[in-house]
């Protein structure tokens, strides 16, 4: 059984609300320049520039205003986050890139919550479309949902461990339209993710290239890592988010052990501060960049699986939390507003080394997804009773 970490202070309840007041704070101060425009997936010198809703990652910064709208229940982020799903419904009907599988990065938090929280009905529509345009990347061969790139290509015919946080959307769809094809879908990519992207050790592969005509596993790659065989941090945080989700939504007990063998593999790798260098191959010292959004990532799945565990391994993954999210807010994020347009800082996008392909971007910056799993982590321990958006 997991233990928290003895000498590591937890994040109390009065520092919960600072934090998370602080954090409203700057996305109010944000909302002047990100209503009718989105937000860059990362800062730059610590600022986001604007950019059009085109990017995988637009659905975080309104995943942020709904949060904060959850604080404060203040009308202005109510009708921002309304002005954010209407954009998304016009991306969705107008198909603007959305020829990759990250539909539920892009929906749940922009347009599932603002049904949710304002029975709005475009977002509703906004999000049920979107969750039609993620079927149409399975493959039936294989039994994946294929990440990019051109359907069936030989040299894309893959899925990657990021999807496990686009499942939620499915299992949605499944629940409003009353058809099982959404949940079914989703039920058949996890089980293929479950075979093959967990290494006997508990690590992941970020990458699973497929064979598109036995079906079967071709090869594992870490193409976001520091190289193949090594445990990229992020794909290990969307792991260990993703089984507690699909675990939430099933109770299937695979998931489950899915989920400790993952979350385990991560506790043991963790530095000093309890925030992992952007590869987990990398544990202590040297020049490496962390990756801040992992250990967001991370601390809401332990709180998403709090939820549905027996009492004393509830306590457990809570502790964990709250000591995770003691560290973020006290080392890693922005309390000064003259700084950075930020939640949280040194986080991780895309880190190129000598044996991956990457386009060195958003390295030690703050990074979209990194501030909203940080905000709602704290919304997760402020408010026991949130539901998710996922």
């Amino acid at each position: 059984m997991m233990q928290a970490f003895p000498d590591k202070p937890e994040i109390s309840a009065e520092e919960v609300q600072a934090a998370l007041d602080t954090a409203v704070s700057q996305v109010s101060s944000n909302l002047a320049d990100f209503t009718y425009r989105c937000q860059n997936h990362s800062s730059v010198n610590g600022w986001y520039p604007p950019c059009e809703n085109n990017q995988w990652t637009c659905g975080f910064w309104p995943g942020e205003v709904w949060l904060s709208f959850e604080h404060t229940h203040k009308d202005i982020f109510k009708q921002a986050g309304l002005v954010l799903a209407e954009s998304f419904l016009g991306r969705i009907i107008n198909k603007v890139e959305v020829d990759h599988h990250d539909m539920g990065f892009l929906y749940c938090p922009s347009c599932v919550s603002a049904w949710m929280l304002t029975g709005s009905e475009n977002a509703r529509k906004a999000a049920l479309l979107a969750a039609d345009q993620l079927m149409s990347r399975f493959q039936p061969v294989g039994a994946f949902i294929q990440a990019w790139g051109a359907l069936g290509a030989p040299d894309n015919y893959r899925y990657i461990i990021d999807c496990l946080l686009n499942l939620p959307l499915l299992y949605w769809a499944s629940e409003q339209t009353g058809s099982r094809k959404y949940a079914e879908t989703a039920l058949s990519h996890i089980k293929t993710c479950l075979r093959y992207s967990i290494r006997e050790d508990g690590s992941t592969y970020h990458t699973v290239f497929m064979d598109p005509h036995t079906g079967l596993m071709s090869r594992g790659a870490t193409c976001q890592g520091y190289h193949d065989d090594s445990n990229w941090a992020r794909g290990q945080a969307w792991a260990v988010y993703g089984t507690a989700l699909s675990y939430r939504y099933t109770r299937n007990p695979e998931y489950l052990k899915a989920f400790h063998r993952v979350t385990e593999f991560y506790l043991n790798r963790l530095p000093e501060d309890l925030v992992p260098y952007w590869d987990m191959i990398f544990m202590s010292g040297g020049s490496e960049p962390r990756d801040s959004s992992s250990a967001s990532i991370v601390a809401c799945g332990l709180l998403e699986m709090a939820k549905l565990a027996p009492i004393e391994e509830a306590k457990t993954y809570e502790s964990l939390a709250r000591q995770m999210l003691k560290s973020l807010a006290d080392h890693y994020s922005i309390k000064d507003a003259r700084l950075s347009n930020g939640l949280v800082a040194h986080g991780t996008y895309s880190k190129k080394s000598p044996y991956n392909t990457c386009t060195p971007e958003g390295v030690d910056e703050c990074v979209s997804w990194g501030d909203y799993f940080y905000m709602e982590a704290l919304t997760r321990l402020h408010k026991p009773q949130w539901k998710p958006y996922w």
